[in-house]
C-alpha cells in the first residue's frame, strides 16, 4: 500500500502547486478580459484549496504522515514553478497543461484505491477527476483559437 501512500502525497504536492499557480496568476492577470480572467482564477484557486485538507486527512487514514513543509511540498510536486508572471493567454496555457498533470495523479491514485479497496478514497477521487475534468473544459474554452 506504500505506492498508493506515495501517489496520495504526490497529488496533495500537486494539488498544492496548482493552487498556488492559479493564485499567483489571479494577482499577476493583466489584459482585456481582466475582470473575467481574475474571477476565474479566483475562483479555481479556492476550488483547489478547498481540498488541501482532504487529501491530507486520507492519508492519515492511510496511517501514514501527510507531508510537512514547503520544502517537501516542491520536492514530490511534479509541477513546474513559474518566477515570471507571463501573458494572460499562458498562464492559462500554463495552467491547462499542469492540470492535466494532476488529472493523470489522480487516475493512478484512483487506480491504487481501487486495487486496496480502499472505497472512501475511491469515492472521492473519482469526484476530484471530475472537478478536474470541467477546470480543464474551462481552460480549454478560454484557450480556445490560441495555440494550446
Amino acid at each position: 500500500m506504500e505506492d498508493l501512500v506515495q501517489q496520495m502525497k504526490v497529488y496533495l504536492a500537486d494539488n498544492v502547486a496548482l493552487g498556488m499557480k492559479a493564485h499567483q496568476y489571479h494577482w499577476n492577470v493583466e489584459g482585456d478580459n481582466f475582470p473575467q480572467y481574475h474571477d476565474f482564477l479566483g475562483n479555481l484557486y479556492i476550488e483547489i484549496n478547498g481540498v488541501i485538507d482532504d487529501i491530507g486527512e486520507f492519508i492519515r487514514t492511510l496511517d501514514a504522515p501527510a507531508p510537512l513543509g514547503p520544502r517537501r511540498i516542491a520536492e514530490l510536486t511534479t509541477l513546474d514553478e513559474t518566477e515570471v508572471a507571463p501573458d494572460a493567454m499562458a498562464m492559462f496555457r500554463n495552467l491547462y497543461n499542469d492540470n492535466n498533470k494532476v488529472i493523470n495523479c489522480i487516475m493512478e491514485a484512483y487506480r491504487l484505491a481501487e486495487r486496496y479497496t480502499e472505497i472512501g478514497l475511491s469515492n472521492f477521487l473519482q469526484d476530484r477527476i471530475a472537478v478536474h475534468k470541467k477546470h480543464q473544459w474551462m481552460l480549454r474554452s478560454i484557450l480556445k483559437g490560441t495555440e494550446q
